[in-house]
């Protein structure tokens, strides 16, 4: 399928609306209720409004595009080779939901040949919608944003999701960006990435986050002028690994990845002046 006319992405833009009305409705009724919290294999939470979500969107999916893949976090991917592919977290920031703190987000991305074209991060409690679509402006509760200008990493306020990510191959990268920037932030998760877009963040540093994780996040960075690619400098795939780095100005993210290069190495981690 070409999408050199906007006209598919619209249709499928109108779709994941739909879904984050679908997702909405279903958080809104469970947040703050009493609920259990299971622990998965890779140490994750995982609570029934989780599963309900993911599952209900799924079907959603399926019923209308049964042609088209789905990755999401909390079951089996389906043809994640398709053409196109969709993309879901059903609640990221699980801990902050159970803890019945509205800092979580459904994500929902739409990937065409591996690349994230549509992305959404909706907040239903707090009726927070960030839309970013190829080729088009991102927006925020359906009003334009764009990132702001930051020339220098000094004075770039900084963000990521906890130090506790960083192993200890990526910790030096970690620890060189946060003693540049002027101040870093803790815990927003995807929501500092809805903020670098609307000018309130500049850079955003992440390690052990996977494909439903990121693949919202890069269409709504990308549209508001702001750059987000894996720790090399590649653009983000459904296929990349799990590190990644956004900044609502190119040339921090530009001096970033220099700060990056300079400590870490994609095949042997640290590099051994830091070891």
């Amino acid at each position: 399928m070409k999408l050199s006319s906007d006209r598919y992405l619209r249709e499928f833009l109108e779709f994941a609306h739909e879904l984050a009305e679908i997702s909405g409705a279903l958080i809104r009724d469970a947040f703050r209720r009493p609920h259990s919290v299971a622990v998965k294999d890779d140490a994750s939470p995982v609570t029934p409004a989780d599963k309900a979500v993911e599952s209900r969107l799924r079907e959603q999916i399926s019923a209308r595009y049964p042609q088209h893949g789905i990755l999401g976090e909390e079951y089996d991917d389906i043809q994640a080779n398709a053409e196109l592919v969709w993309v879901i977290d059903p609640i990221d920031g699980t801990k902050q939901f159970a803890a019945g703190l509205p800092t979580f987000a459904t994500l929902i991305a739409l990937a065409h040949d591996g690349r994230p074209v549509v992305g959404i991060i909706d907040q239903p409690v707090t009726s927070e919608r960030w839309v970013g679509m190829s080729g088009a402006g991102t927006t925020f509760n359906g009003k334009p944003v764009r990132t702001r200008r930051c020339e220098h990493l000094a004075n770039a306020i900084l963000a990521t999701s906890a130090p506790d990510y960083f192993d200890a191959h990526a910790a030096p990268a970690y620890q060189r960006l946060h003693e540049t920037t002027r101040w870093s932030l803790y815990g927003a998760g995807c929501h500092a990435y809805g903020q670098m877009a609307t000018g309130c963040i500049d850079i955003g540093l992440e390690a052990e986050h996977s494909a439903y994780d990121f693949c919202a996040l890069a269409p709504i960075v990308d549209g508001a002028g702001g750059a987000i690619t894996d720790w090399q400098g590649d653009a983000l795939t459904i296929h990349s690994g799990d590190r990644f780095i956004a900044a609502g100005d190119p040339r921090i993210h530009r001096q970033a990845l220099a700060l990056i290069e300079s400590t870490w190495h994609p095949n042997l981690g640290a590099r051994h002046d830091e070891l």
